[in-house]
C-alpha cells in the first residue's frame, strides 16, 4: 500500500512512518519543511500558503492527515486558539480538495477524545460533542474530513487520547517532579485519563488501512481508563519514585489558564468502535505501557 502521511515530522507521524515502512508499505511524508522521514521521502506542503497540489497524491492509496498546532503550548489566547483551529480547518479542507473524486479512497484523519468533554460516565463513539473549545474544535475538524466523503472517499475519525510516547510533552512534564522525588498526581487525581500508547495508535491507524469496513470515529484509547492519581501511581513505580505530592490545580490555572483544562479535566473513553472491529491492545494496561517506553526511568 502507498500511504501519505501529513505531518509525518510530527511524533505519531515519525513512528507511523517507521511501522508502515517496516511492514513494506510505501510512504510520502508529507510536511511544511519537506523532511524525509527514515527511509520515505519527503514532500513539502505549507497548508497556511497555499493547496496541495494533486499530483502529489497520484497512486496514493490512503491518506492519514495527523498536522495541527500543538493544543498544549502556550496559553490558549485569542490569537493561540484561532491558530489550533485554523491549522486543522485549513489543512484537512486543503486535503480533501486534493484527495478529490479520483484520489485516494482513504483519509484517516486525526481527532480527539477531547470532543466529548469532561465527565466521569463511559463514553463511546456514540455520545455527541462537548459545547467547550476542544468539542467545538473537534467537531469542525470532523466535519472538515467528513466532506471526503462526497467524493465517495472512506473517511476514518481518530480520536487520540493521552499518548504514551517517551517524546509526548505531557509525559516529559511530569518526569522531571518525579525524579526530583516530588512527583504525584495532577490536580486533585480524581479526573479520568483516556490514554493510549503509542504502538497502538500507530497499530490503529494500520488495523483501518487493511480493514475497508473501518470507517467514522474510533476512539484510540486503551480499554483500561486511569484516574489520573492511578496514572501517577503506575509512572512512580516505573521510575523507582514516590508519587504523593501533587500538583495543585492552580499551579496549573495560574501558569497554563484555560489550557490546564487539558490535564485539569478528563473523560472515561471506551474504545467501542476498535474492540468490535477486532483489534487486540498491545497494552491494554497503563504500566506496561509506561515502562514500555520509559524503561525504568
Amino acid at each position: 500500500m502507498k500511504v501519505a502521511i501529513v505531518g509525518a515530522t510530527g511524533m505519531i507521524g515519525r513512528r507511523l512512518t517507521t511501522a508502515l515502512l517496516a511492514h513494506g508499505d510505501e510512504v510520502l511524508a508529507i510536511s511544511r519543511r519537506g523532511e524525509s522521514v527514515a527511509d520515505a521521502p519527503g514532500v513539502a506542503w505549507d497548508p497556511a500558503k497555499g493547496p496541495l497540489d494533486g499530483s502529489v497524491l497520484v497512486g496514493v492509496d490512503a491518506v492519514v492527515n495527523l498536522a495541527g498546532a500543538h493544543i498544549g503550548r502556550g496559553r490558549w489566547t485569542g490569537a493561540r486558539k484561532r491558530e489550533i483551529v485554523e491549522s486543522r480547518l485549513v489543512t484537512t479542507s486543503r486535503l480533501v480538495d486534493a484527495i478529490g473524486p479520483a484520489g485516494p479512497r482513504t483519509l484517516i484523519n486525526a481527532s480527539a477524545v477531547g470532543y466529548y468533554g469532561e465527565g466521569d460516565l463511559p463514553v463511546d463513539e456514540s455520545a455527541p460533542p462537548a459545547d467547550d473549545f476542544l468539542g467545538v474544535t473537534c467537531r469542525k475538524w470532523e466535519a472538515a474530513a467528513l466532506a471526503a466523503q462526497r467524493n465517495g472517499v472512506r473517511v476514518v475519525l481518530l480520536r487520540n487520547g493521552v499518548v504514551i510516547a517517551r517524546e509526548a510533552e505531557v509525559l516529559k512534564r511530569q518526569l522531571l517532579p518525579f525524579k526530583l522525588g516530588l512527583g504525584g498526581p495532577v490536580g486533585g487525581g480524581r479526573q479520568w485519563w483516556s490514554w493510549i500508547h503509542i504502538d497502538d495508535v500507530t497499530g490503529l491507524i494500520g488495523f483501518a488501512l487493511e480493514h475497508p469496513e473501518v470507517r467514522g470515529p474510533i476512539n484510540a484509547v486503551a480499554p483500561h481508563a486511569v484516574r489520573q492519581r492511578e496514572f501517577a501511581q503506575a509512572l512512580g513505580h516505573v521510575l523507582g519514585r514516590p508519587s504523593v505530592l501533587p500538583t495543585p490545580s492552580f499551579a496549573l490555572k495560574l501558569a497554563m489558564g484555560e489550557a490546564s483544562s487539558i490535564a485539569l479535566s478528563g473523560q472515561h473513553v471506551i474504545p467501542r468502535a476498535a474492540t468490535q472491529a477486532g483489534y487486540t491492545f498491545v497494552y491494554p494496561d497503563v504500566e506496561p505501557a509506561l515502562r514500555a517506553e520509559l524503561d525504568g526511568g
